[in-house]
């Protein structure tokens, strides 16, 4: 007997071509297996005898029961473009299968958008389904999409010499323009649409324009855009003649999101450097045009080691140059070359504690330049004057020739300190000069007085608990906070550079107004005298950068120091090589 796999769509069974046929010798078995390509309701399976003209027994097991992979369908049927029609050949009649064809609109390999109110009518014909396309827009991205119990067939059968006009989009001014060629006078129209999984769902209303056929001119249709949080596509479609199928163009919203971040970059770094130059043409000259310093301020430095003298006369610079601050200082010798008030001429102790009533009685700031020699100095003052207070009686004791002889003594001390500091007048003058670095390697006569008297009026406001009108700054590198004694505990003290804006505020630092007393802008003073207590904390952190190698790098290499300018603005790490001492 022979045995075959075959389709039966109407009366004739006719033989796949992938399926042999297959001999069943009944005396050594009754069944044969057959393989099945494809699944089809149609399929059918023969049997019959191996003479000629034999009767074929006929079994369709798959006939009443429903598709188990409709792929199969779309692998066995065949599509052919006519010029006014579709084809779609069936292996199976069609009647059976319920089959419809509908336009999508391919946008690229993996997606086609269905389009609206698209459907094909179809004729049947045998096995055979014929759709009409005479009003089909025929363009390459037109395609056919077949459908059958939820699955899709897509067809692109069109050709590129097939479509007799051509469309593409450019961005308007709150709009899309639309640009259209065509070969052959038509009207066209355009919508906003939004793209979803049943379409281009339309937003807005439709805009025509008519196009008089020529293919050298391009007519151009402007469809505004609402602001939306959706992104809208637009659809453009022949509306006479009329065409069916409507082609979906989307703006690239990639592109777009990358130019409006191109823009916005832009606008920021010209706002910055708009902001730059603003803030440069303020500060060339000093922070003086703004930001200034009305009361007065006394430094005294406690000690005598070059870097610590060098730093304090750069913040004293500073002070005067940028922020136009009255300041005093036992080795500013300028003073001295003026008028007959220097140090030179009244001598350290009257000269300092003139100073400081002065600045006590204008509410200005003496500022104690603290180092760690300053600790050794403050430990060693303290205890002589303990030792002195033991030895008050002795004092009493002693005879009127004694005192007189002391007294004496005491004036020619002082005589030969005061002739030798007004010997080396001119000594003196280069002593802090903000050019020069100090280099004085003697003994001063001047520092250590002037801050043992320091020490001793500090410590008088603080037991009569007075305002005390004093602070102590320390330099970075130079020493640390652990270096001040406990007792001043209560006195602010301030790390420089990095604590330079808090100490401008200590000092009274204002912002200067307009000739109206009022501000031409609120926020900017705010603003531009912040950047500017930055901008000198870090001319300082310069200056000491330069200062403190050129007077330590030949005594110790090798020690590394970070000066930290302000950190509300940023950190910058400035590095210098110095000694703790000599």
């Amino acid at each position: 007997m022979h045995t075959r796999l075959c389709y039966k769509p109407s009366s004739v069974c006719n033989g796949i071509s992938a399926s042999t046929q297959i001999i069943i010798d009944p005396s050594q078995s009754r069944s044969a297996l057959l393989n099945i390509p494809y699944l089809l309701p149609c399929v059918c399976v023969q049997v019959y005898y191996t003479h000629t003209d034999a009767t074929r027994n006929t079994k369709c097991p798959f006939k009443n029961e429903n598709l188990t992979d409709v792929r199969d369908v779309w692998l066995t049927s065949n599509v052919t473009l006519y010029e006014s029609s579709l084809h779609l050949v069936l292996k199976c009649l069609a009647s059976t299968l319920k089959i419809s064809a509908s336009l999508c609109w391919k946008q690229h390999e993996q997606l086609c958008t269905p389009v609206l109110n698209s459907t094909l009518k179809e004729k049947e014909k045998g096995l055979t389904l014929i759709y009409n396309t005479s009003a089909v827009d025929k363009h390459p991205q037109m395609c056919v999409q077949f459908s059958l119990q939820g699955t899709h067939n897509i067809s692109c059968p069109f050709k590129a010499d097939m479509s007799s006009w051509e469309v593409y989009i450019g961005p308007g001014k709150q709009s899309v323009y639309v640009y259209i060629t065509s070969s052959a006078p038509a009207t066209f129209s355009a919508q906003l649409c939004v793209l979803n999984e049943r379409g281009c769902t339309p937003t807005a209303q439709v805009h025509t324009v008519r196009s008089e056929g020529n293919t050298n001119e391009k007519t151009r249709l402007n469809v505004p855009l609402h602001f939306t949080t959706e992104r809208p596509c637009v659809q453009v479609w022949q509306s006479d003649p009329v065409r069916h199928g409507t082609r979906i163009l989307c703006p690239d919203y990639k592109h777009y999101k990358c130019g409006i971040y191109a823009v916005a970059v832009l606008t920021f770094v010209v706002f910055v450097a708009f902001l730059a130059i603003f803030i440069h043409r303020h500060t060339k000259n000093g922070a003086a045009g703004w930001l200034y310093i009305q009361k007065p301020v006394l430094l005294v430095c406690s000690s005598e080691q070059s870097a610590h003298v060098s730093a304090v006369c750069a913040l004293a610079s500073i002070l005067q140059g940028e922020l136009s601050a009255t300041v005093h200082m036992a080795l500013w010798a300028l003073s001295s070359q003026r008028q007959a008030t220097g140090v030179a001429d009244l001598g350290p102790l009257p000269w300092f504690h003139g100073q400081w009533e002065a600045i006590r009685k204008a509410q200005g700031k003496v500022l104690i330049i603290w180092s760690p020699e300053a600790k050794k100095t403050y430990e060693k003052w303290k205890k002589e004057r303990a030792n002195m207070g033991k030895n008050v009686t002795k004092i009493e004791d002693h005879s009127k020739g004694n005192i007189r002889e002391g007294v004496e003594e005491d004036s020619k001390l002082n005589g030969r300190s005061l002739a030798k500091c007004k010997k080396g007048k001119k000594d003196c003058v280069k002593l802090c000069d903000d050019e020069d670095l100090y280099t004085h390697n003697e003994p001063s006569t001047v520092i250590a007085p002037v801050f043992t008297a320091a020490l001793a009026c500090l410590e008088g406001v603080l037991q009569e608990g007075k305002d005390q009108g004093v602070a102590l700054v320390y330099f970075q590198c130079l020493g640390h906070s652990r270096d001040i004694p406990k007792t001043f505990r209560g006195v602010p003290r301030y790390c420089l550079p990095q604590d330079f804006r808090g100490l401008i505020q200590e000092l009274g630092g204002k912002t200067r107004q307009t000739k109206t007393g009022e501000f031409r802008w609120r926020c900017w003073p705010r603003l531009l005298s912040k950047v500017l207590s930055v901008w000198l904390a870090r001319q300082l952190a310069h200056r000491l950068q330069t200062l403190l190698p050129q007077m330590q790098g030949k005594k110790m290499q090798g020690r590394l120091c970070h000066i930290v300018s302000e950190n509300d603005v940023r950190k910058d790490t400035v590095q210098a090589q110095v000694s703790s001492g000599s």
